[in-house]
């Protein structure tokens, strides 16, 4: 199965169809009239859809099992035919698309063997997703406009020649992935007032995000939360939570960060950790959402 353990658990929605056409006007009839010698179709064929969609995972070797929060099995019934609609619903880090089209199935074939006897001209037609939402695909364009990105990486090695800078490079990629244009990437010693000095200049450029990668530990030359909340005008701290709670779910050492998140004027300002996985756990916890920034800046509303 696919890797999806760096994945945010959202709420995902999901509705999927199937059409079961029929060949005898009078099948339509026997339906609502629940006379089939099989009996209540559609309570059937509804009950047969909830467990469908429960072990979707068991039939489908690629679907992760995952939390069914909810199901909801609907019909339209026309003059020829019964568009059967089923809604899935779960919080978890990946979709129920096709646990929504398997239950859709489901019901449709059991709809066909319980119809066959008195129809035998019964067809199941454009079983497909009708609807999805969640997931990062909802996130994708939080901004309007382009924005711009300053990466500022705070090592005393790194910027003297020791060491060689990468968690710079990967938040520079994961924000050429989110169609962010980078306008600088440097990398200073750990000072206080460097750092400042670099966030304020960013701020008076214009660019919408400041991201500094270092000194955030406990070492007593990790200064760079307390260099930066001198200077932010506004903390936010759902974006720093955010960050230690994901990273505290795949390492208990994620406590000791001190991640800081805040806004000064226009820009937002990022403090990520120095090693390349805790940059790589932090933009995954907060990206894309985090770009939402943007938008209630603007006034725009959060739904």
């Amino acid at each position: 199965m696919i890797q999806i353990t760096h994945k945010n658990s959202t709420l995902r929605k999901a509705i999927a169809q199937a059409i079961v056409k029929v060949s005898l006007p009078e099948t339509i009839q026997a339906i609502q009239e629940k006379t089939v010698p099989k009996g209540d179709v559609l309570e059937c064929a509804r009950v047969a859809g909830l467990f469908a969609a429960k072990r979707t995972a068991d039939m489908i070797p690629d679907c992760h099992p995952l939390p069914v929060e909810y199901t909801s099995v609907s019909y339209e019934i026309q003059e020829m035919e019964v568009r059967v609609l089923v809604e899935i619903h779960t919080v978890y880090k990946t979709g129920v698309e096709v646990e929504a089209m398997h239950a859709a199935s489901v019901v449709a074939l059991t709809m066909y063997d319980m119809l066959k006897p008195i129809d035998k001209g019964i067809s199941i037609e454009q079983i497909k997703l009708v609807e999805k939402k969640g997931g990062k695909s909802d996130f994708k364009k939080l901004s309007e406009k382009q924005l711009t990105a300053a990466v500022i990486v705070c090592s005393d090695s790194i910027s003297s020649g020791e060491n060689e800078d990468s968690a710079g490079r990967m938040i520079a990629e994961k924000l050429k992935s989110y169609g962010i244009e980078i306008d600088d990437l440097e990398v200073i010693p750990d000072e206080k007032i460097l750092i400042e000095e670099k966030a304020l200049i960013a701020v008076e450029e214009g660019i919408d995000l400041v991201i500094f990668t270092g000194g955030t530990g406990l070492s007593p030359r990790d200064v760079t939360p307390e260099a930066l909340s001198d200077i932010l005008e506004q903390r936010v701290p759902g974006i720093e939570e955010a960050m230690r709670s994901y990273g505290q779910q795949r390492t208990p050492l994620a406590m000791l960060s001190r991640s800081v998140a805040g806004m000064i004027k226009n820009s937002l300002i990022l403090a990520l950790p120095g090693s390349p996985k805790g940059v790589v756990e932090s933009m995954d916890a907060i990206f894309p959402a985090v770009l939402h920034v943007f938008k209630a800046r603007e006034g725009t509303r959060h739904d």
